[in-house]
């Protein structure tokens, strides 16, 4: 059998909420961005003229449940 060592006596160090903030504001972001050219870019009312990015992400649509055609 094998023997595991258990080191006492270390703690992890909280990460400050001042580094996660920005990183948070990013991911935050980019959900915002993909669930825009997932949920909102159908062609009508689409920044880009061509249907190209919701055929991209017309799996993505359904798999979310948003509703195309």
């Amino acid at each position: 059998m094998s023997q595991s060592a258990v080191i006492s006596g270390t703690s992890a160090a909280p990460i400050p909420l001042k580094e996660i903030l920005p990183w948070a504001v990013f991911a935050g972001l980019l959900f915002i961005l993909a669930m825009y050219f997932v949920g909102i870019e159908e062609g009508a009312m689409s920044i880009f003229n061509s249907m190209y990015v919701h055929e991209f992400v017309h799996d993505g649509r359904h798999l979310l449940g948003f509703p195309c055609h």
